[in-house]
């Protein structure tokens, strides 16, 4: 249902981008690229000083990705871009739990990074919009030694309270047409509800799994 390199694309983009609580200042909004870089260097020192996060404290590490990335993702507009042609076929209810279901499951895999992050180094490169701009795209490289560059692109929006991460593409590979296609085959054999209960239950099965990257071998 969801295909390996998805989980590769979140998985490295959650090192990425954190929100640091109070980043920005109440009188002004800061610029996506700088708001990226600040709290991604942030969020690594968290990282590196919290023992219990390294050794897979779930609770924690779920404390840290609520507290700290949820605010900066625009979750209905990620969503109904996942769900794609069939949003407008559910209902206020059915909406609401989708989304919720897909913000879990993001939460779950975004645990799981930071839980194996291990001393990457970024790249972030200058960013190419303009001042009035409302719509940008963020790039960073993770560089790992030994390995190529980890292209991750983010798209974000301007909004009243802030830039919001509306897709991530890792490689040129994006996180919502990806999810895209595996829900559109879901809602064509089972429908909304045959989607929704495909969430629950994959959320479901990472809740009872201890955090990847930290599993003794």
């Amino acid at each position: 249902m969801f295909p390996r390199i998805m989980r590769f694309a979140t998985a490295a983009a959650a090192a990425v981008l954190v929100s640091a609580g109070g980043a920005l200042a109440q009188s002004e909004i800061q610029a996506p690229d700088l708001l990226v870089k600040n709290v991604t260097l942030e969020v690594v020192e968290i990282i590196q000083k919290d023992k219990d996060i390294q050794k897979g404290d779930r609770r924690k590490v779920v404390a840290l990705i609520e507290a700290k990335v949820l605010p900066h993702f625009n979750f209905q507009s990620m969503t109904s871009s996942a769900v794609g042609r069939n949003w407008d076929k559910a209902n206020a209810d059915q909406k609401a739990r989708l989304i919720d279901e897909f913000k879990t499951l993001l939460v779950r895999t975004y645990s799981s990074a930071l839980a194996s992050y291990s001393n990457q180094k970024f790249d972030f490169r200058p960013l190419r919009a303009k001042p009035t701009d409302t719509d940008v795209t963020v790039n960073v490289r993770i560089l790992q030694s030994g390995t190529e560059p980890v292209t991750i692109d983010y798209d974000m929006e301007k909004r009243p309270a802030g830039w919001k991460v509306w897709d991530v593409r890792v490689g040129g590979i994006s996180l919502v047409a990806n999810y895209r296609t595996e829900f559109d085959n879901l809602i064509r054999e089972h429908g909304i509800e045959g989607l929704i209960k495909a969430l629950y239950a994959k959320n479901s099965s990472q809740g009872q799994s201890p955090v990847a990257g930290v599993q003794k071998k």
